[in-house]
């Protein structure tokens, strides 16, 4: 929809409607268990870092929104650890192999145009016992909400900078070779005529 839409208003937007009370329950039940080196892939304005306990040693960042690098540094400045960004593409991961102990998705997936290849390297640079963590909205087991999805996808891929409304994240995962954990899906609270957008998953993966 144009460079003003795309890189200087829609990443405010996504910082205000990601950041409520309600999705920050959900960041900390993703981030509260991280340990260790992390990447964290989408990373925004930096509103996981106030959701990671004491153990976080150093978070590398995938972020390709320059603005929201910018709006990032007094959350970086907060977090008091390093924070590091290595790149603007989770397709493309500039890390060694089998280096973190967890990666951290947050409303990410959703909008990764090679997903596939994303995962591909969420795993590639993941310890044999890291973590993929993970909160996403996803396609839902409505068939006529998911039907809706459909509907709603050209027009709501052109404003909300390529996101899919219905990729089935769990099952990607699983196909981008990891086992999936503890993994809860739920309605986002809400009216019903919010479907289409609010059908959540919160869960752990391990590579296989």
């Amino acid at each position: 929809m144009g460079d003003l839409w795309e890189q200087r208003l829609l990443p405010r937007v996504i910082d205000v409607t990601c950041s409520d009370k309600v999705t920050g329950t959900w960041r900390d039940q993703v981030c509260a268990p991280v340990a260790g080196e992390v990447l964290e892939v989408g990373f925004g304005s930096g509103t996981n870092l106030r959701h990671y306990g004491d153990a976080v040693q150093r978070v590398h960042a995938v972020e390709p929104s320059d603005l929201a690098w910018e709006r990032a540094q007094p959350a970086i400045r907060a977090f008091g650890r390093p924070v590091e960004r290595i790149g603007l593409d989770g397709a493309a991961i500039a890390l060694a192999d089998g280096t973190m102990d967890a990666v951290v998705s947050s409303y990410t997936m959703c909008t990764i145009p090679d997903l596939d290849s994303a995962l591909a390297e969420m795993r590639r640079v993941l310890r044999p016992d890291g973590a993929l963590h993970f909160v996403e909205h996803a396609k839902p087991p409505n068939p006529k909400v998911a039907a809706r999805q459909d509907k709603l996808q050209p027009l709501w891929g052109r404003i909300a900078g390529g996101c899919h409304l219905g990729r089935d994240i769990p099952n990607l995962v699983a196909d981008g070779g990891f086992t999936v954990h503890e993994l809860d899906a739920f309605w986002m609270p809400g009216p019903r005529f919010m479907r289409p957008f609010s059908w959540m998953t919160v869960g752990r993966a391990t590579p296989v």
